[in-house]
């Protein structure tokens, strides 16, 4: 496995990631803007425990959602027709990952810790990270957030606290990089939840050359506004 050094842009090829543990490609380094940047372009992510060194990850195969593809099912559907929640984007975005952060049912420990915080709300401050909040009666109660380069939007985590409040916030993603004409969303890992909304597996090479597709195209900076006046109703709740 390499250890990076001072060069933000000196990452290894995706094909020296390990088999065991499957996708881990690097240690080392640090979280600055311009290294997490380059990461990203490249289909690298970070994912490790304080007080570990940074790991860098590019799991294959990858899942990643189209957002046309999203799954909306007819209990989800119902709660969207009948706007149970308000969503906003950017809104709060340190408030999301700290939801995210938070200790979670059969959980021994959390990822997401200060130095991920602090880099994440750091692109989040320079216009690259985002977040979609859904709230119930003025209560945060779900979330996501995640990164944006080009066409491409690398979602990092979500978090609900009533039923189906991350769903809805998934949906107002899905439906708005439809409408700005996002390629795709980067899920990392494979789950069954996932599975479920409509996710699916690609591998490495092909999300690879999606990338480089991708990430140079004209994209969306500074903060985000939900803009449905601009493209009618939401398509998910049709």
């Amino acid at each position: 496995m390499v250890w990076l050094g001072a060069d933000v842009e000196a990452f290894p090829p995706l094909e020296c990631a390990l088999t065991d543990p499957p996708g881990l490609l690097a240690a080392g380094g640090d979280l600055s803007p311009e290294r997490l940047l380059a990461a990203y372009r490249r289909g690298i992510f970070p994912w490790y425990e304080e007080p570990q060194p940074i790991l860098w990850w590019s799991p294959d195969p990858r899942t990643v959602l189209i957002p046309a593809e999203l799954h909306v099912s007819a209990s989800l559907r119902r709660t969207l027709r009948r706007r149970v929640y308000t969503v906003s984007v950017d809104r709060c975005f340190a408030r999301v990952i700290d939801n995210c952060a938070a200790p979670r049912r059969g959980a021994s420990g959390t990822w997401i810790g200060s130095a991920m915080r602090a880099a994440y709300c750091e692109l989040h401050r320079r216009g690259h990270a985002h977040s979609f909040e859904a709230w119930r009666d003025g209560e945060l109660v779900g979330g996501l957030y995640g990164i944006a380069i080009g066409r491409i939007f690398f979602g990092e985590s979500m978090f609900s606290r009533a039923d189906d409040a991350s769903k809805v916030a998934l949906a107002h993603l899905a439906t708005q990089l439809r409408a700005w004409k996002f390629t795709l969303i980067d899920c990392q890992q494979d789950t069954p939840h996932l599975r479920r909304l409509g996710a699916r597996s690609i591998a490495r090479p092909r999300f690879r050359d999606i990338l480089a597709a991708n990430v140079d195209a004209t994209g969306r900076t500074g903060a985000w506004r939900l803009d449905w006046e601009d493209h009618g109703e939401p398509w998910v709740i049709r």
